[in-house]
């Protein structure tokens, strides 16, 4: 195991890793959690800016590029580029956190000559609305030639004021994250993180 400094780099919630120059350099996409002392105390005071970490393998050094100043967490990717060079990232809005109000599509390709916010795609819910966290759908999984972003994000939203909650599914492609349906649910759904998508195919295997 080698460790490598990162001053001030505080993550939870790693997105993406990929490896670059015939392996000797690390490419992490992460929220870095910049109040990270009020973590379990007061997380609406927290703020997580998502950054890329560039980890040189050969001599140790660390650069970082941060590619948002939105508060975002719980980023999602196509999981057909776990561990590969991708290109978007779907992120949850927190303001403030833990509470997401919104889902911003980020392009995490922009070099680190390019200092512009690479949020290139947006959906906030609306007053008192909340989702979970959100979940990438590739609309056809085993296709290799298929688009990174051709499929769906999916979460659940809560309205707090009519007390209604229900499933979304929006265009990933959309730069608004249109959306394709929403199903109304008998009845209300918590705030939760860290789900699974598992299709039906999958299920009848079991």
């Amino acid at each position: 195991m080698r460790w490598f400094e990162v001053s001030g780099f505080n993550t939870v919630h790693a997105i993406n890793a990929w490896e670059e120059d015939g392996g000797d350099t690390v490419v992490v996409v992460a929220p870095n959690i910049l109040s990270v002392e009020h973590t379990l105390e007061r997380l609406d005071l927290i703020h997580a800016s998502v950054e890329k970490l560039k980890i040189n393998i050969k001599n140790g050094t660390v650069s970082r590029h941060p590619l948002s100043t939105r508060n975002l967490d719980f980023g999602v990717i196509n999981p057909s580029f776990i561990a590969r060079k991708n290109k978007y990232v779907y992120a949850a809005v927190g303001d403030p956190m833990p509470k997401v109000s919104g889902i911003v599509k980020l392009d995490v390709s922009v070099t680190e000559e390019d200092r512009r916010d690479c949020i290139v795609g947006s959906r906030m819910f609306g007053p008192g609305c909340f989702a979970g966290e959100p979940f990438f759908v590739a609309r056809e999984p085993v296709n290799p030639n298929a688009d990174e972003d051709d499929g769906y994000v999916v979460t659940y939203i809560h309205d707090e004021n009519k007390g209604e909650s229900q499933f979304l599914v929006m265009d990933a492609k959309s730069p608004t994250l249109a959306t394709v349906a929403a199903v109304r649910l008998p009845r209300r759904v918590p705030y939760g993180f860290h789900g699974l998508f598992v299709r039906e195919s999958d299920l009848n295997k079991l």
